[in-house]
């Protein structure tokens, strides 16, 4: 049996599904059950320092995209950090910590940019026997505009500083919480990097408003007439999450630093795909707060299984193990060259590829009278739409073109094992001829 056991900086947990800070991890209740239900670690939902009351809107918190099922695609939230007080907070996750020793909690943390508010919080924090803290750089909403959250987690000095005050404070793990809201996602990460971080995790939420009431003329969620931005996650999000934790993994400045991947996580393989992408472990919410704590238990038994499959005894066996293989536009294989092939047997004859090459691609895909769809390969350039907007699974696939093959675009031979495309066995009109 694969062995699921994660040791992310040196934190054990009993799995890398940790749940993200965010409502789910609000207080001891939750994290309990989340516990209970098998997560392997939670990052306590953000705290801030003592002062002025963090006060929360009494109405809509969420706002949302759904699919055509109405599964949800993508939440928008409006919450601030924790609303309840700093003490408590404390005395709950030190009770929990000895409850569970064997779980990872990590606490989330947002105070001004101020080298004392930090001084003064971390001592307390340490006194609980939490894991680790994550610094709170990515909240685009309400903190933002106190000069907290995503404002720091822009400016590529700002980390730097406050992580350097994290690591001279406090003795255990310091993870930098990273922003999507930002044009380079590796500038802030080097400065985490350059700060003596232990670990950068990533994507905290997209700035976003998710749809607009027509009757009241307000974004939505609306708070009696009027609404605002908020921040966007979910399995819409997962796509920007990959591709900003590739960069980091993949940066030569970056290079070795761990990764806690967020963003979409709703499966398994959405977990398994972001740890070859070189995450160490991954953090999850919308699914949680969708389908509630339980959904972990397919999470485990699901990478459990694909491990078993795939020969892999551990997580180190595959975390990274795509890194090599993302690489910038300029170096893909110009002599590639795949063409589109339809399984008749599998074709329900909805006519989608038909309508989507003829309209907006290259018309390589013809139709008879009696709605039999067949791939012209001399207009194919294997731009796989068709495979995208088919909705039968496997119906359509793109078949690499084997050695000698010459494109009938350019004249250009992958190989020389045959002369040319007419000759090729790829091609209908050779196989007909035979």
């Amino acid at each position: 049996m694969a062995d699921l056991t994660s040791d992310f900086l040196g934190i054990k947990s009993p799995n890398p599904f940790w749940l993200a800070s965010a409502p789910p991890t609000d207080k001891e209740y939750n994290v309990r059950r989340a516990f209970e239900a098998g997560w392997g670690g939670v990052v306590w939902k953000t705290l801030g320092a003592e002062g002025p009351p963090v006060v929360n809107v009494n109405g809509p918190r969420y706002g949302a995209i759904w699919g055509a099922d109405r599964r949800l695609l993508g939440l928008n939230n409006i919450e601030l950090i924790t609303d309840r007080p700093l003490e408590v907070n404390l005395e709950e996750i030190t009770r929990v910590k000895k409850d569970y020793p064997d779980r990872a909690i990590i606490v989330s943390l947002m105070v001004p940019c101020e080298e004392q508010a930090w001084k003064d919080i971390l001592p307390r924090v340490e006194a609980t026997g939490a894991d680790g803290i994550e610094l709170n750089f990515g909240c685009p909403h309400g903190m933002a505009e106190r000069g907290m959250g995503s404002a720091v987690g822009q400016v590529p000095e700002y980390i730097q500083m406050v992580t350097e005050w994290c690591k001279k404070y406090y003795s255990k793990p310091v993870i930098v919480k990273l922003t999507p809201n930002i044009t380079d996602i590796r500038n802030p990460a080097r400065a985490a990097n350059a700060g003596k971080a232990d670990a950068v995790s990533l994507i905290n939420t997209i700035n976003s408003i998710t749809s607009v009431n027509l009757d009241k003329m307000a974004p939505e969620p609306t708070i009696g007439d009027k609404g605002t931005h908020g921040g966007y996650c979910g399995p819409a999000v997962k796509p920007i999450a990959m591709n900003m934790v590739a960069e980091i993994a993949r940066d030569p400045q970056t290079k070795g630093l761990p990764i806690s991947a967020i963003g979409g996580v709703t499966t398994w393989r959405d977990a398994a795909e972001f740890m070859a992408l070189g995450a160490g472990n991954v953090q999850v919410c919308t699914a949680a707060m969708t389908y509630g704590f339980k959904v972990v238990e397919e999470m485990i038994s699901g990478l459990s299984q694909w491990m078993d499959e795939q020969g892999y005894t551990s997580l180190d066996d595959f975390v990274g193990m795509a890194v090599p293989n993302v690489t910038d536009w300029q170096y893909l294989d110009l002599n590639y060259v795949a063409k589109a092939k339809i399984d008749e047997d599998l074709c329900i004859s909805c006519g989608r590829c038909f309508a989507a090459c003829e309209d907006t691609s290259h018309q390589a895909i013809e139709m008879s009278d009696d709605r039999v769809f067949s791939v012209k390969d001399e207009e194919c350039v294997a731009c796989n739409l068709c495979v995208n907007v088919c909705p039968v699974e496997g119906c359509i696939t793109m078949e690499e073109m084997a050695a000698g093959t010459v494109d009938p675009r350019t004249g250009d031979v992958v190989a020389d094992e045959y002369a040319n495309w007419t000759t090729h066995p790829n091609n209908p009109s050779a196989q007909a001829a035979e």
